[in-house]
């Protein structure tokens, strides 16, 4: 984020899209500036033209997950709204949100406001929810979603068990174990922790916003339970309003398209041992990608890539099994529909092979971050190693012994300077960095 941008912040409007339908449009104003401070982000006043009515529940109760809430509402968020105006684009329109975020108001620090659900996605989703109960084109979306059979049974359930899940869009839950299911419930930050793999302690609302969002987009809750202080390569959980995600501050991996070479070896490096990381595990979880690029990917200002966008991340548990969906078109109701049409087919998770990452990687990512960036005869050697790793048609051991010629290759062109924080200075006296 360039340090100027910051001059012009506002505090975020508290009409962001939420679980409900708004009647009304909420708009926010500046009304007066703070003169530019050594602080991240100036003081600002701001004054709200707000009109705003909810349908069902208000403010705080209307966001899928509390912890981040009453933040938006003391305006302990904030966010630039002028990079949506550069680009010709109402706020609201952008999938992403550089933003500051305060614990008490006096230290500030970036952050990123990333958006769960398109814009029209959005839309299209409310509509379809009001006409599932023939209902007006305005109607109570908790009302309606309460009353679907789905959430009755989430209401009797003591344990989230598959065939509470199933049907669900997401790769995610596409056949998910018992083991995964009970980690979700164990580390869904939004409850007071019980330390329970049973749902006694979850209200009503609980278990909806859960649901609600399982089946919209369940990136939230896999930086949950797989979080980056455990190793695994996820920003920080900061918490969701709404169809709104707060975490770390990133920026996405096709802004170092243009990197230099040392840059774009490290981070080519990475990526091949995140997806080797994925594959591989102390858990015994294997992570695919339904697709890949490189707005998925981002990184830290340390340097170290990580994970940005785990909407198309599927898991398989290879130490307990899954549950197979064979009647998944059974269980298909409106929660199945909230983002993708209706009729969404995912494949069978025995069909998932373990180059399915790395083929994608290979062959839709890495040739734009390492093209034309080394003298002749190391160029020539990654591009044969990048086209023989992204040939969807090799075998397995075929692609993965590509990935590693690969890694080799890109090793010793990474260099060891403070720049690249997150290994610095180990590298200079391990060789694993």
């Amino acid at each position: 984020m360039e340090p100027g941008l910051w001059s012009k912040t506002a505090a975020l409007c508290p009409g962001g899209p939420a679980l409900l339908l708004w009647v009304s449009t909420l708009s926010c104003s500046v009304s007066s500036l703070a003169s530019p401070s050594s602080s991240l982000v100036p003081q600002l006043r701001t004054s709200y033209n707000s009109g705003r009515t909810f349908l069902g529940l208000d403010k705080c109760n209307a966001c899928i997950g509390t912890s981040i809430c009453k933040k938006f509402f003391k305006e302990e968020i904030r966010f630039d709204i002028q990079l949506a105006s550069r680009l010709g684009l109402p706020p609201d329109y952008l999938p992403s949100y550089p933003a500051n975020y305060s614990d008490d108001s006096k230290t500030w620090r970036p952050v990123e406001l990333l958006r769960l659900v398109g814009k029209q996605q959005s839309e299209i989703s409310d509509r379809r929810i009001c006409a599932s109960a023939a209902a007006p084109n305005t109607c109570s979306i908790e009302r309606i979603l309460r009353k679907t059979g789905r959430f009755q049974k989430w209401l009797q359930a003591k344990r989230l068990t598959p065939d509470l899940v199933q049907g669900l869009p997401s790769p995610f839950l596409r056949c998910p174990s018992q083991r995964l299911l009970d980690r979700v419930v164990r580390r869904y930050a939004e409850v007071a922790d019980a330390g329970s793999i049973f749902m006694d302690h979850f209200t009503d609302r609980d278990k909806l916003r859960l649901l609600y969002t399982l089946a919209v987009n369940p990136h939230p809750i896999v930086l949950q339970i797989f979080p980056g202080a455990e190793g695994w390569p996820m920003p920080k959980y900061l918490g969701s309003c709404g169809r709104f995600l707060v975490s770390t501050s990133t920026s996405p991996l096709q802004e170092f398209y243009a990197a230099p070479p040392n840059q774009a070896a490290d981070l080519a490096y990475q990526l091949l041992s995140v997806l080797e990381s994925l594959r591989s595990n102390d858990l015994n979880y294997f992570f695919y990608f339904t697709h890949v690029d490189a707005g998925m990917f981002g990184i830290f200002n340390n340097g170290q890539l990580f994970i940005r966008d785990a909407s198309a991340l599927g898991v398989i548990d290879k130490q307990e099994g899954n549950q197979a969906a064979s009647r998944a078109g059974d269980s298909k109701d409106i929660f199945s529909c909230l983002v993708s049409g209706c009729q969404a087919e995912l494949p069978p998770c025995n069909s998932i092979p373990e180059k399915q990452g790395l083929v994608l990687a290979c062959g839709q990512v890495l040739p734009r971050l390492l093209h034309g960036k080394f003298p002749s005869p190391v160029q020539q050697e990654i591009d044969a190693a990048l086209a023989r790793c992204g040939e969807a048609t090799r075998p397995d051991p075929d692609i993965l012994g590509a990935a590693s010629w690969l890694k080799d290759i890109l090793r010793p062109l990474r260099t060891c300077d403070p720049r690249f924080a997150y290994r610095y200075p180990d590298c200079k006296y391990n060789d694993k960095f």
